[in-house]
């Protein structure tokens, strides 16, 4: 019965304040995945784009706000689908990462923009594992342990 209330408070504690991180980057094989979780606007269709910025220049990828454009070396290379319930991913496929130091990934959904810097030796690799260890929602390994004491 202790153990149930300490599970609970602990769990309650960290449910409370928790807020993921609104957009996400890893490698998949050699492509980048940025996942953005801005949620979209009900009844609007929505604009999204997405950029890095490294050494003081910042470069689109992807994007489909009006008179805006990917750049060159990203046209055609990259690829955007709706998450549901909410955000957008984005897919750059053949990734070649030559960029130095930090790169800061960047979403804009209708306004609301999000941003990650990651160092080029810390981009992580897309698993379900390593996104949860990265990400913010620290009150999910709490649910998890949570789970496993109440089953055993």
């Amino acid at each position: 019965m202790l153990k149930s209330l300490f599970a609970y408070g602990v769990l309650g504690v960290f449910l409370i304040p928790a807020k993921c991180d609104q957009i996400s980057v890893c490698v998949n094989d050699t492509d980048l995945r940025v996942d953005c979780r801005i949620p979209p606007t009900p009844n609007k269709i929505s604009s999204y784009h997405f950029s890095l910025a490294t050494e003081g220049k910042e470069f689109v990828i992807n994007t489909n706000v009006s008179g805006s454009s990917a750049e060159t070396r990203f046209q055609g290379k990259s690829y955007v689908v709706e998450l549901e319930p909410k955000g957008y991913r984005m897919i750059l496929e053949d990734f070649k990462d030559k960029l130095k130091g930090s790169t800061t990934y960047m979403c804009k959904i209708n306004a609301q923009t999000a941003s990650v810097s990651v160092e080029k030796e810390k981009l992580v690799k897309c698993s379900a594992v390593s996104l949860l260890v990265k990400s913010s929602c620290s009150w999910i390994f709490c649910l998890l342990i949570f789970f496993y004491h109440s089953h055993s």
